[in-house]
């Protein structure tokens, strides 16, 4: 993954985070979008409603970044298939 410092983090628009108002979870690449996957169910103080509105844009990225995602859901995240 590309490790975006302080400068950089702080050079990137809202529109480019999961969470725009808590700035967390960037989507500047395709490892960026893994990582945002991987790391979903970790950020803390953010609503049901937050999270669907991140889910829509980590799958926006994702179609960009040609990043494939066997969930349809964020609520799918670390549940086995079956």
């Amino acid at each position: 993954m590309s490790r975006l410092d302080e400068a950089d983090r702080d050079h990137l628009s809202d529109r480019q985070f999961a969470f725009p108002k808590q700035r967390k979870e960037p989507l500047e690449d395709a490892s960026h979008v893994r990582n945002a996957v991987a790391r979903f169910d970790q950020v803390e103080g953010v609503t049901d409603a937050e999270r669907d509105e991140a889910w829509k844009r980590i799958r926006a990225a994702a179609k960009k970044f040609d990043v494939k995602l066997e969930e349809r859901s964020w609520r799918e995240l670390g549940k086995p298939e079956g």
